[in-house]
């Protein structure tokens, strides 16, 4: 059957007729609901999207229009994709977190005329910003909640809608014919959906991604990862990121697997223990947090259980990896990890919600070979991969049995991976992009002559394995004043694998040293200060403590060490730091909605503490401008200390005087 349902379909309402068909009574999706589990079937789904695009078509929704899809990881809103699609219309997912700006942005450039939205949250931002989107006819949303006294005169609420839907489908025979057409009349070539990216380094862009490619691109992985309709994945990625739409939608409506979606963001990682998913993605940030909650619940634990834990994730250490390669591992080493499976490991992956996890992945940032050591160790086949929205996501990823932590993975099938003499990354994929939406001229810049796409990321093939390793975005490499190579992101990354360090942002082009700023993380180091009678009223407090400089001191003379092992990189170690007062945050804009650093505006935000670092003050002060939760602008003011840092000494570049 699994073979199967891997039949040719050059849309996705196409695959979930089919999936309707070939797997009618198993789950399509869950969904966590005032704490009880709920279940839909393909032929439940099937049923209730036919009902939905027919409710969407009674309201005036019609092929060609684009429509925003704004909220969580909710069933009803996965159904808008499937319902727009179903009737020729554009889904525009926009990131659920998005402030009003950032809302109004997206809806205005993609031209929405119906938006589907999760709640009265959504639908109060998309009001406040109304007169910036003339276009915007009609808004449906989920959640009823706090909405009956609103204006319902272009606001339906979907399970309405659906309702209504059905009703005309089972009074007029001649809709499900007309709606059969509509799905038949959808074509391969045609927009499936648009994808706008993080905006890194400027306004986001629309990515054009047509049915067929992204179709094409999904069976690739569904058959180099074996994934089947008996597996299941935790659906809690931003609907707005490629990764969620790849990961679970598409390979989702491939496979015919189940997609489970939690009751809410800060339920995740609950919910994840009690779907068990058998197919797992997670940002390195991600799989870090749950291992820092593991080491703070095993401080608290009694002697005798830290030294069994310790003891076991040692052996684990030795010969884990090994076992799960199928390599030749010593009698007692097995018996001994054996044993550890049983008192340690399958109790911590139970505990994780990992126990039945047969694929996993990460990317997005470097992971930490410790960390990346640490579950495979455990028995988790975790890889990596690498991708980004102009591919429909992956382009390279880790066969089983060839996992490298400083590597990416090799092309994958259909995949043409070229280095270009300037050391940037470019690909020709199955899931490429056909546009920017309205935007030709940089369509034209990223595109190649050949055809190639133009990542904007450097890499090289590792000469050992083949295998393709990411340096940083090209454009931020950049050298010291005596010509040493500065990696700003591969030094950021580094200093992230200390789990004290929650982000850091490296200086140093066209400069005499290396220097960054320092974001903590409160779990970690707020855990570290509660075992050490360290008091604090607020993040500002702890950030500043002395005692908390010293211990990130340590960590940055540890990479400095680092660093100082491989030539190329030897140089660019560094020599100053500070904490920050405040956490970078999404809604003051200094990062991306998928947490991507966005350089420019922070070193204009903190342009004060930067020349500080540079100018030799040891503290320097800095007020910022800050957004609350509920929108609201305040100023946050600060002295901030600046200290220095040891150095491994090196020799000096070629051609430069000792």
């Amino acid at each position: 059957m699994a073979s199967s349902a891997h039949a040719p379909a050059d849309t996705f309402p196409k695959l979930l007729v089919r999936n309707a068909r070939m797997f009618g009574d198993r789950p399509a999706m869950r969904h966590k609901d005032l704490g009880v589990w709920q279940t839909l079937t393909w032929a439940q789904l099937l049923d209730d999207v036919r009902a939905y695009a027919t409710g969407l078509h009674r309201l005036g929704l019609k092929r060609g229009d684009t429509m925003a899809i704004v909220g969580a990881n909710r069933p009803r809103l996965y159904a808008s994709v499937m319902a727009a699609q179903m009737l020729g219309v554009i889904p525009v997912p926009v990131y659920a977190d998005a402030v009003a700006d950032e809302l109004s942005y997206v809806m205005a450039h993609a031209e929405v005329r119906f938006a589907a939205v999760e709640d009265q949250e959504q639908v109060d931002k998309i009001l406040s910003v109304s007169d910036r989107l003339p276009k915007l006819e009609t808004m449906v949303y989920d959640e009823k909640r706090g909405l009956r006294d609103y204006d319902h005169t272009r606001l339906h609420a979907m399970e309405d809608v659906i309702a209504g839907g059905r009703k005309a489908l089972a009074e007029d025979a001649s809709l499900a014919a007309w709606l059969d057409a509509e799905i038949a009349a959808g074509k391969g070539s045609d927009t499936s959906i648009i994808l706008y990216t993080s905006g890194t380094t400027g306004q986001s862009k629309g990515v054009v991604l047509s049915a067929e490619r992204c179709i094409g691109a999904g069976s690739d992985t569904v058959a180099f990862d074996k994934l089947t309709e008996r597996d299941a994945a935790l659906a809690y990625l931003p609907l707005a990121w490629v990764g969620d739409h790849y990961l679970n939608y598409a390979q989702g409506l491939i496979a015919g697997f189940c997609m489970a979606c939690p009751e809410s963001g800060d339920t995740a990682m609950a919910d994840l223990r009690e779907i068990g998913p058998t197919f797992f993605f997670a940002p390195p940030r991600t799989f870090e947090q749950m291992l820092t909650r593991v080491t703070i619940r095993m401080e608290d634990a009694s002697f005798l259980k830290r030294r069994m834990f310790y003891y076991f994730i040692g052996v684990a250490r030795r010969y884990g990896e090994a076992i799960l390669n199928k390599q030749q591992v010593p009698l007692h080493g097995r018996l001994l990890y054996w044993l550890g499976n049983v008192l340690v490991y399958a109790p911590l992956k139970n505990v994780l919600g990992l126990s039945n996890v047969r694929v996993a992945y990460t990317a997005g940032e470097a992971i930490g070979p410790d960390l990346f050591s640490f579950y495979r160790s455990l028995g988790m086949n975790l890889k990596q991969l690498y991708g980004q929205t102009e591919a429909f996501l992956y382009l390279t990823a880790q066969p089983d049995g060839q996992i490298f932590s400083d590597t990416v993975g090799p092309a994958l099938p259909n995949v043409d991976l070229r280095i270009a003499d300037n050391g940037e990354v470019q690909f020709r994929s199955p899931g490429q992009f056909v546009s920017y939406f309205k935007d030709d001229l940089k369509t034209k810049e990223t595109m190649t002559p050949d055809g190639y796409v133009k990542t904007g990321d450097a890499g090289f093939f590792d000469g050992k394995t083949g295998h393709l390793k990411i340096i940083d975005r090209a454009k931020d490499v950049g050298k010291l004043k005596d010509g040493t190579l500065f990696p700003p992101k591969y030094i950021e990354n580094k200093l992230k694998f200390f789990p004290n360090i929650r982000e850091a942002v490296a200086y140093g082009d066209s400069r005499d040293f290396v220097a960054v700023m320092i974001n903590i993380d409160l779990t970690a180091v707020g855990s570290w200060a509660e075992r050490n009678n360290v008091v604090y009223g607020s993040y500002q407090e702890l950030a500043g403590h002395p005692l908390v400089y010293d211990m990130i001191q340590k960590n940055i003379e540890e990479m400095n060490r680092s660093l100082a092992e491989d030539k190329v990189t030897a140089g660019a170690q560094v020599k100053r730091f500070l904490i920050l007062h405040k956490e970078l945050d999404a809604d003051d804009g200094e990062v991306t909605r998928t947490q991507k650093v966005r350089r420019g505006f922070v070193a204009e935000r903190y342009a004060p503490l930067i020349a500080a670092l540079y100018d030799g003050s040891s503290e320097a002060d800095i007020s910022t401008e800050v957004t609350f939760e509920d929108g609201r602008k305040g100023v946050l003011a600060a002295r901030v200390k600046i200290r220095d840092v040891a150095t491994v000494p090196v020799a000096p570049p070629l051609g430069k005087a000792a």
